[in-house]
């Protein structure tokens, strides 16, 4: 089975330190892979140190492609996209017999990347100064690129590697073998994504064509910076939201976990993605206010348990009281969004010839496929090959469409059944995507 190299990183140390892991709390015997955990100092002086992430290819480590994983948020750790959605190890919800969770190889990873956790703040990612801890949309890409350079100078052996950039983003500058990029369920266009909640509301039948029909007529097509004066508009989205409001945006399908007492409700708002609930108050919480097993949170308060260990950061080489606390998504950060629209980046990228796959789970009401459709269509792309079904083990895993360039092309793909993070809800299909793309196949 192909396999591709993830490098998973989470943003931390003085110019560049590394350790290679050979063992984790957790799992038991030696790891079945190469993993290479460190700190790349970045900013004036390296104030930044972002930690990282590495797991070689099992396969052909010097052919197969280079992958930086950027997990979203802003503010989620690269730990979660490693061990949710595409990571060699998996924890095994079954056995709670130990004093600490306990590790599984994943049958369904993607393997030969880099995840990091970006930006600053993120999972074990810190500064050494309160300045450093400032960031935004523009300067986390920045960092990230000042990363990937510095990583690339300090391992020459995969400068020769076809490098892609996926996501859910001094010295010698390398040259980057760059081939493409993937994005997965992405906010690309706070207007448009946001916008499309709406409409993918009305397609799931959690609006009646009544209710839709008079509220697009009403707002104009305009829901998330609709008219305060437009009377009419404003109570027919009050219908809206208390149809949406007990919906779990992130799958569909799934029920909404109660919270505990001590949890803030989140009222529904246009304006943002609530990727994630107060687990400080969380963990702390009596018994019977934790979520059923069956609720996909409590998934989660295993990645907490194990993170948090002494244990587990010494073997991870996470440099002690850098951080306070380890965190899935870190909702407190100094974080300034000053680029609301990627559209025109991923149009530029396109008309360079580089390859992209770009994939949403079709359950998804964070982020859905229809926004994902309706700025993909903005960019008004040659179509190389229409709408159609693929398939894993003979069932329609998704539905694909194809668009030219002058030499890779992009390729939009919906994952039947998966959520925000497709892989982490169908993690067998979408390897199989992943596969085919990267070694040039018709998914």
């Amino acid at each position: 089975m192909y396999r591709s190299l993830l490098l998973v990183l989470a943003f931390s140390s003085i110019a560049v330190s590394e350790s290679i892991i050979k063992t984790l709390p957790g799992f038991e015997g030696d790891l079945p892979f190469k993993l290479e955990t460190g700190y790349v100092g970045i900013g004036k002086s390296d104030d930044i140190q972002l930690f990282y992430y590495f797991i070689e290819s099992e396969r052909n480590p010097s052919l197969d492609p280079l992958m930086l994983w950027l997990t979203g948020g802003p503010g989620c750790s690269a730990f979660s996209g490693l061990v949710y959605e595409i990571g060699p190890l998996i924890f095994d919800y079954a056995n709670r017999s130990g004093d600490i969770p306990a590790l599984l190889s994943n049958p369904y990873s993607w393997t030969k990347y880099n995840i990091l956790d970006s930006p600053v703040g993120s999972g074990f990612s810190y500064a050494q100064s309160s300045e450093g801890y400032r960031t935004s949309d523009s300067l986390a890409a920045a960092h990230g690129y000042d990363f990937l350079k510095k990583w690339l100078i300090d391992h020459p052996e995969f400068l020769r590697n076809r490098l892609y950039i996926a996501g859910n983003e001094a010295g010698q500058e390398p040259h980057m073998n760059l081939n493409g990029y993937l994005l997965g369920n992405a906010l690309v266009d706070e207007n448009i994504d946001f916008n499309s909640r709406v409409p993918f509301a009305h397609r799931m039948t959690f609006l009646s064509d009544k209710l839709y029909k008079k509220t697009e007529a009403s707002c104009n097509g305009k829901y998330l910076k609709a008219d305060p004066s437009n009377g009419q508009c404003t109570e027919n989205l009050k219908v809206v939201n208390k149809c949406m409001e007990k919906i779990n945006l992130p799958h569909v399908l799934e029920p909404k976990c109660g919270r505990p007492l001590s949890w803030k409700p989140n009222a529904l708002k246009w304006e943002s993605i609530p990727l994630e609930e107060n687990f400080s108050d969380f963990l702390l919480s009596p018994i019977r206010q934790l979520p059923e097993p069956t609720c996909r949170l409590y998934k989660f308060l295993f990645s907490y348990i194990w993170a948090n260990d002494r244990r587990v950061q010494k073997a991870l080489g996470i440099r002690e009281g850098t951080i306070p606390e380890w965190v899935r998504c870190n909702n407190s950060l100094a974080y300034t969004h000053d680029v609301f629209s990627t559209v025109a980046y991923i149009q530029k990228l396109h008309e360079k010839g580089y390859g992209g796959l770009i994939y949403s789970g079709d359950h998804d009401m964070l982020v859905p496929h229809m926004g994902t459709q309706e700025w993909i269509n903005s960019l008004n792309l040659s179509i190389s090959k229409d709408w159609e079904p693929w398939f894993v083990d003979g069932q329609v895993a998704g539905f694909s469409i194809e668009y030219s360039n002058s030499k890779r092309g992009m390729t939009f793909a919906t994952v039947k059944g998966g959520g925000h993070t497709a892989p982490e809800y169908k993690p067998k299909e979408c390897l199989a995507m992943i596969y085919r793309w990267l070694a040039y196949y018709p998914l």
